[in-house]
């Protein structure tokens, strides 16, 4: 098993900042995929970046590029999201995830955090 706190969601204005941070414990942290995902009101849940154990393999969905850095840092079996240039579309509920497989298909992934809101203001 592995638990997965997520933390530093909250309001923002728009073009502001957050980072988002992932705590893992459990299992081997270094031996897990991690992923960032999130779910809009009435909308699927969908991945917004995802890291592979070494940190050298980060896709990122075309609606984040550029904007939000995904990294990890294994010591501290923690993953972060930095998060900048918000928009009142990037708001939404914010997952972290564990897996063995770099994918974005959510049912792939194998633990899930509980979720932070994250709202954007314009």
């Amino acid at each position: 098993q592995v638990q997965l706190v997520e933390s530093g969601g909250g309001l923002v204005q728009a073009g502001g900042s957050l980072r988002l941070s992932c705590a893992a414990s459990g299992r081997t942290f270094s031996n897990y995929v991690m992923g960032w995902f999130r779910q809009a009101p009435g909308k699927v849940r969908e991945v917004v970046a995802t890291i592979n154990w070494r940190g050298d393999s980060t896709p990122y969905a075309d609606f984040v590029k550029g904007r939000f850095t995904i990294s990890r840092d294994n010591a501290k079996s923690t993953v972060y999201l930095q998060m900048n240039s918000l928009k009142p579309e990037d708001t939404a509920v914010y997952y972290c995830a564990a897996g063995r497989q770099n994918t974005d298909k959510t049912t792939a992934w194998d633990y899930w955090g509980q979720g932070t809101q994250v709202t954007v203001s314009s």
